[in-house]
């Protein structure tokens, strides 16, 4: 899953047009919140945003050991 995040109150969201610095996921490990780069994850062409989970740079470290 990916989302935009744009806050314009507490109880406002907009939809806002997908661009580099504004796309963020959550480690499906831990469940940090951290920026992606929809290009650099979907570049295989073998992935899609529904199925596709990206892991934080604490847990890749983690599970290289």
């Amino acid at each position: 899953m990916f989302y935009i995040k744009v806050k314009l109150g507490q109880d406002l969201e907009m939809k806002v047009d997908i661009h580099d610095e504004n796309v963020f996921t959550r480690c499906p490990y831990c469940g940090t919140e951290f920026a992606v780069d929809l290009v650099e994850v979907l570049s295989d062409g073998e992935c899609d945003l529904h199925s596709t989970a990206v892991v934080c740079t604490t847990c890749t470290k983690k599970a290289r050991g």
